[in-house]
C-alpha cells in the first residue's frame, strides 16, 4: 500500500521544550535566544518539512485550582514568547520551508494583524502563515482589557468579519502600484492604492494598508476549528486546518467534512490541506518503542498535573474540583475549546477522569521502529485520503534536540524513501509549495 505524497509539519510553541527531560541540556534557560528553534527549523527542512507552526497564549493561568502554581511549576502556558518576531530569523536560517505564527482575533485590531503580516511576508520573501484563533481563555481577556470574552459562535462571528478585514487590507493596493519612477517623481501610483472603508458590527477601519502585500499576496492562513462553527470557518477561509481526532475512521469524517463545507463555499477542497496532529514514539526496535511509549505516558503526579492543567486552561474548566475516580459529571460545560471538552467525554467513554487520562495522547497510536511508523502513516493516509501530518513532541518529556534528530534522521528518510513526503521545495513561496501536491 502506498498513499500519495502528503505534507510533513511540526507543531510548537515558542516555550521551554521538555525542560524535564534527561536530554534537555540546557534549553530550559537558553531557549528564549531562539537558537534552539533555529537550530530545529534548519534539521526540519533538511528532512523535508513544509512548515513549522507555532501555536501561541497570552497569559498566566490560574485555571487550576484557582492559582497560577500548576501553570507556572510546570511551565504549561508561561513562560511563553511571542512567536511572530522568531519568523524572520527562522526564514534567514533556511531556505524552503514556511513558518507560520498565531494572532488572535479577539485581541488584535485587524490592521495591526494585517500589516504585521505583510511585513512579515516580505522579510521572508513568501514564506510565513498566519494561524487564526479567537482564542478561549477570559484570563487572557483581561490582560487586553476584557472582563471576558465573547460566546464561543459570536467569536467566530467576529473572527469572519476581521479575517474579511485583513483580506482587503492586503488588496488595497494593486498589482503595479509601486512604480519608482525617476522621471516622472512617482514612487506609487495613487490610483491603484484604495481606502477599504470598512464600517461593520465589530470593526470600523479606513485604509488602505501602508504598504502592499508581500510575495504570497494572501499568506497562508491556518485555522484549527473544530465545534461546528469553527470547522465551517476554517473551510471558508484557511489554506491549512490543524485537527486531532482520536482514530483514523474520525480522521477521515473530519477531512471529509471540511471538504464538503469548502465545496459549499464555492472553494477547490484540493486547495484546503487537511493537517493531522501526531506524536510518534520511535525505538530501534519494536519493544524498545512500546517500553519508551509506556515510560512517557505513564500517569505520574507531574503527568497528571499537566494535563489537567492544560485541559483547565483551554477549556476554561477548574479540573482540580472533580474527583479524577469519577467521570466528569454531565452538567459540566465550557464557553472555551468546546471541541476539546467533546473530545475528552468521547475518549472517556464514561470512564473516570483518571482512565480516560490514561488513554491519551488522543490520535492515532504510533509506536514502533522508524519503516514501522512511516508504514503506519502511509495506511493511515491512504484511508483518510490526505493530506498530512503534523508532529508535537510530548511537551514535558520529549521536545528535545533528541526527539527532533529520532524524526529528521530516522522517521522523515524512511517516509522519504516511500516517496511519502517532498524531497525538494520546486516552488518559490510557503502558499505555492503547499499547493504543489
Amino acid at each position: 500500500m502506498s498513499a500519495d505524497p502528503f505534507h510533513l509539519a511540526w507543531f510548537t510553541p515558542f516555550k521551554a521544550p521538555a525542560w524535564k527531560s534527561p536530554w534537555a541540556s540546557d534549553t530550559a534557560l537558553t531557549w528564549f535566544n531562539g537558537d534552539y528553534y533555529i537550530d530545529m527549523a534548519k534539521q526540519l527542512e533538511r528532512a523535508g518539512f513544509d512548515f513549522m507552526m507555532f501555536e501561541d497564549s497570552t497569559l498566566v493561568s490560574n485555571s487550576y485550582g484557582g492559582t497560577t502554581e500548576n501553570d507556572l511549576k510546570h511551565a504549561l502556558h508561561a513562560p511563553k514568547a511571542d512567536p511572530v518576531p522568531l519568523l524572520p530569523l527562522l526564514a534567514a536560517a533556511t531556505d524552503h520551508m514556511g513558518f507560520i505564527a498565531t494572532m488572535s482575533t479577539s485581541f488584535y485590531p485587524p490592521f495591526i494583524v494585517a500589516r504585521v503580516m505583510a511585513t512579515m511576508d516580505h522579510l521572508t520573501r513568501g514564506r510565513i502563515g498566519w494561524n487564526v484563533v479567537t482564542s478561549s481563555e477570559d484570563l487572557a481577556g483581561q490582560n487586553y482589557g476584557l472582563d471576558q470574552l465573547l460566546q464561543h459562535d459570536e467569536r467566530y462571528d467576529m473572527a469572519e468579519e476581521f479575517v474579511t478585514v485583513v483580506k482587503n487590507l492586503w488588496d488595497s493596493w494593486e498589482p503595479g502600484a509601486i512604480v519608482a519612477d525617476r522621471e516622472t517623481g512617482y514612487y506609487a501610483d495613487h490610483t491603484k492604492v484604495h481606502e477599504i472603508n470598512h464600517v461593520g458590527k465589530y470593526f470600523k477601519v479606513r485604509g488602505p494598508l501602508n504598504l502592499p502585500a508581500g510575495p504570497q499576496g494572501h499568506p497562508v492562513i491556518c485555522q484549527a476549528g473544530g465545534s461546528p462553527k469553527g470547522r465551517d470557518f476554517a473551510a471558508k477561509h484557511a489554506n491549512v486546518l490543524l485537527a486531532s481526532t482520536g482514530s483514523a475512521e474520525a480522521m477521515k469524517e473530519y477531512r471529509d467534512d471540511i471538504r464538503a463545507r469548502a465545496a459549499a463555499h464555492g472553494r477547490n477542497p484540493d486547495e484546503v490541506k487537511v493537517m493531522f496532529i501526531i506524536q510518534p514514539v520511535l525505538g530501534e526496535t519494536q519493544a524498545d518503542a512500546e517500553e519508551l511509549f509506556d515510560r512517557t505516558y505513564e500517569m505520574s503526579q507531574a503527568q497528571i498535573e499537566t494535563l489537567l492543567g492544560i485541559m483547565s486552561i483551554t477549556m476554561e474548566i477548574d479540573f482540580k474540583q472533580f474527583d479524577l475516580d469519577k467521570p466528569l459529571p454531565d452538567d459540566v460545560q465550557t464557553n472555551g475549546h468546546q471541541s476539546g471538552l467533546a473530545g475528552f467525554r468521547k475518549a472517556a467513554g464514561g470512564r473516570t477522569i483518571r482512565e480516560a487520562l490514561s488513554a491519551r495522547p488522543g490520535g492515532v497510536r504510533l509506536v514502533g521502529t522508524p519503516d514501522s511508523v512511516a508504514e503506519q502513516m502511509d495506511e493511515v493516509m491512504e484511508f483518510v485520503g490526505g493530506d498530512g501530518f503534523l508532529i508535537r513532541g510530548e511537551p514535558v518529556r520529549t521536545h528535545s534536540r533528541r526527539y527532533i534528530d529520532e524524526i529528521a534522521s530516522g522517521l522523515a528518510p524512511a517516509l522519504r524513501r516511500r516517496g511519502l513526503i517532498r524531497s525538494d521545495y520546486d516552488k518559490s513561496t510557503f502558499k505555492a509549495n503547499l499547493a504543489s501536491f
